[in-house]
């Protein structure tokens, strides 16, 4: 899967060279000797030990990192903020701090489990982004620094010549003129994907929960707001029809959030996740199997905003997805921020933050005092730490806190934990579409006896019973 986002957790070993100092992916045309050459399991890893990327193959256009089965969640859960950008913005320490050890600690682990420390991978994050804008589009040099999260042009220079052993200029130079991309107003990135996906499918379900002023579908395209250091603007998502990539367009004030607006739209399309092995493992399922194949491009969507999406899928206890989708749209309106000049899209607003959220009465958004409560509750405790949407780890675990919160009942949780915390094995069993799907695929034998042979990969298994149905 080729990617303009660096953190991609599934296999992507690389061979290096050491007679030449370049690493290159699998299927290269080069064919150097066998004593010559050297594996690593990512292109980051490969470029720690000093290889640059091949100018033939270009592995730097998959720079996948490889999380083994024995990474602790503590690997993980860093892997998931440097892929939204935390090190863009704070330290190691504090990004260690915030993971619970010591920055020693995180990169004695980094370095075990992934070849590179957390501040390399974010700084190789960066160069691979600014790579594919200088090959993609016609940005001024110094807005690809700012876009790629660097904090100056000299130090993406001297980032690019470490991993590159080219600087900025050269690197625009050597581009292909096939790989420019041209977009009637705004800067348009190619976002690469890993067939089977189903771009039409997942638009689909992504238009029943639309959050009217901050998102919209219309004319096969993904529209929304977003937010970059309290500057709103747009982005519109759409498919560019090559069975490899999707195309997303910013429409922003400034780019210096482009890097992560890209990531936030892997992960919301849910094209971040090797979905290999749990569509190996429920194929041969004799309930899954024929879904499946009826089936095959279904995938497990996420989140663009986590929070946002959160309070989206709490709104929805009990009601139905339109009725969700108009009161979620309702506290946009009333506490989020105005923004102005994307009427033709239909948007008009950013989603309020947490910390509004959780100081609010919701009065006249059509919510009971219950889920006003819950709404207020989960606000404050996301706002003041006690909930990490961010958090990785044990699903059990994972769901016993959020149902720990007044209000939160194992389906909202089970929802929260598949989309909001991406966990292949969030099962809302209790959801009425899929206890009735569950139901016919039994025929009268235990329910448990169907879903257990499909963990840990019920996430999937939830997707593809919700076909033809709406949860």
């Amino acid at each position: 899967m080729g990617s303009v986002s660096l953190i991609v957790m599934q296999p992507g070993e690389v061979n290096s060279v050491r007679t030449t100092g370049i690493y290159c992916r699998a299927g290269c045309g080069g064919r150097p000797k066998e004593s010559n050459t050297a594996r690593y399991r990512s292109a980051v890893a490969a470029e720690a030990a000093g290889y640059r990327p091949c100018l033939q193959c270009r592995p730097d256009r998959q720079p996948r990192i490889t999380l083994d089965a024995g990474s602790p969640p503590v690997v993980e859960h860093a892997m998931v903020l440097i892929s939204e950008g935390f090190l863009d913005r704070h330290t190691e320490p504090q990004l260690a701090a915030r993971v619970g050890h010591s920055a020693r600690q995180l990169r004695r682990l980094f370095d075990q489990h992934l070849g590179a420390s957390p501040a390399l991978i974010a700084q190789s994050r960066r160069a691979h982004f600014a790579r594919r804008l200088l090959d993609e589009t016609d940005l001024p040099i110094t807005e690809i620094a700012f876009s790629a999260g660097f904090g100056s042009l000299r130090q993406m220079n001297r980032v690019m010549r470490q991993i590159f052993h080219f600087t900025p200029g050269d690197l625009r130079r050597k581009r292909r003129i096939a790989d420019r991309l041209v977009a009637d107003g705004g800067t348009a990135v190619r976002i690469a994907y890993r067939p089977p996906f189903e771009f039409s499918r997942m638009l689909a379900y992504l238009a029943a929960r639309a959050i009217p002023g901050v998102e919209s579908i219309a004319d096969g395209a993904y529209r929304r707001v977003t937010d970059t250091c309290g500057h709103p603007g747009a982005v519109e998502i759409g498919d560019a029809e090559d069975g490899k990539h999707l195309i997303l367009v910013s429409h922003l004030p400034g780019l210096a959030g482009l890097v992560d607006d890209v990531a936030r739209a892997r992960r919301m399309f849910g094209i971040d996740t090797d979905l290999g092995p749990a569509r190996h493992a429920l194929r041969s399922d004799r309930h899954l199997g024929p879904l499946l194949v009826e089936n095959p491009g279904v995938t497990v969507p996420g989140s663009w905003d986590r929070f946002e999406t959160a309070i989206r899928i709490i709104v929805g206890q009990q009601i139905s997805v339109a009725g969700a989708s108009t009161i979620t749209g309702r506290i946009a309106s009333r506490y989020g921020q105005p923004v102005n000049g994307l009427e033709q899209w239909g948007l008009s607003t950013t989603f309020p933050t947490a910390a509004t959220l959780a100081d609010v009465d919701l009065d006249g958004c059509g919510l009971t005092d219950t889920r006003r409560s819950t709404i207020r509750g989960f606000s404050k405790a996301v706002a003041d730490g006690t909930i990490d949407l961010h958090r990785v780890g044990g699903l059990a675990s994972l769901i016993d806190d959020l149902c720990a919160l007044p209000g939160i009942g194992p389906w909202t949780a089970h929802v929260i934990a598949l989309r909001v915390h991406g966990h292949p094995d969030a099962f809302p069993d209790s959801d009425l579409a899929i206890r009735r799907k569950i139901e016919t695929l039994a025929d009268g034998a235990p329910a448990e006896s169907i879903t257990t042979p499909w963990q840990p990969h019920r996430a999937l298994a939830a997707m593809l019973l919700w076909q033809g149905s709406v949860p």
